[in-house]
């Protein structure tokens, strides 16, 4: 069973069931089933928050309640991540929260117009943000100062009512299996890079401590993908140099981390509407039900 962590230092649907056929490797069970954790029970409503993610502003708050985690490359080469709550397991607080890029607009659109919370975005993105369905939240009274930590690593977010409006969450293209697919490797450490930060997954069992930036956190995973995809300049450009895009729609190589084995995948997402598939040998792997990074690494 999933464990929820709301401490403080912890911190995108219809209701349907993930059950696919044993084609994919998934559960039949008939009961219903989050689609975005393949747990028992619906996803009901859903945020995503944008939350910092250099040195400073560890650890975070909130991170131990996400559904689903991304680690997405942005200015200087840093890390930054965007975590998805469900309305059902919504921690109080959630932070540090810090400003929207492109990626995340083609990444949210795979989800049912989700409330985004983040702390600010280039103007010229914001009309397009607006436009594009996803709920904005910013610049509300859910937004508050920790005057324990410097600026600008110190902004958080008290998370009640903020999916008030939002869409319930839809099938994004994940399946679940409690059973070990075939295949695989046996992996103990695995890492993921980008130019200036580096995500390294540990299997610790039954899941997987992670580190950040050569630092063990104290979040853990049940599934890890590791993603890799074309990194582009936004056409939402900043003053301070390269704004990283990183492309979530098309198709490409990547690694699936489980029960301690690291599969070989392809990922494929025809249209931002669209889920992502993750297929070995044209069969979708499935992944444990529970709590997924996904990391989001230089191809």
């Amino acid at each position: 069973m999933r464990r929820r962590s709301l401490g403080a230092a912890g911190v995108l649907v219809v209701a349907l069931a993930v059950g696919c056929s044993s084609t994919d490797g998934s559960d039949s069970s008939p009961r219903a089933r989050s689609v975005l954790t393949g747990e028992p029970g619906t996803a009901g409503r859903v945020l995503a928050v944008k939350i910092d993610n250099v040195r400073a502003a560890r650890p975070q708050t909130g991170l131990g309640s996400a559904d689903l985690v991304y680690g997405i490359e942005v200015e200087g080469g840093l890390s930054r991540l965007m975590a998805v709550f469900d309305s059902g397991h919504l921690p109080g607080t959630v932070g540090p929260v810090r400003s929207a890029r492109e990626t995340d607009l083609q990444l949210l659109a795979a989800y049912n117009k989700p409330a985004l919370a983040f702390s600010g975005a280039q103007s010229k993105l914001l009309p397009v943000l607006e436009s594009s369905g996803i709920q904005s939240r910013t610049g509300t009274g859910a937004f508050f100062r920790n005057r324990s930590r410097p600026v600008p690593h110190n902004e958080f977010l008290h998370t009640k009512g903020l999916t008030d409006g939002a869409g319930e969450a839809k099938d994004i293209g994940l399946r679940f299996s409690a059973k070990t697919p075939a295949g695989g490797t046996p992996a103990t450490v695995t890492s993921a890079a980008m130019p200036a930060a580096r995500f390294t997954f540990t299997w610790e069992a039954p899941r997987y401590r992670v580190s950040m930036d050569g630092s063990r956190s104290p979040w853990t995973a049940d599934n890890v993908i590791i993603q890799h995809v074309k990194v582009r300049e936004s056409r939402f450009r900043s003053r301070t140099g390269f704004v990283p895009f990183s492309e979530t729609v098309g198709q490409g190589t990547g690694v699936v981390l489980r029960d301690g084995r690291s599969y070989e995948v392809r990922w494929s997402r025809p249209t931002a509407g669209s889920g992502t598939a993750y297929t070995r040998d044209g069969r979708t792997v499935p992944l444990r039900p529970g709590r997924t990074w996904i990391i989001l690494e230089p191809a």
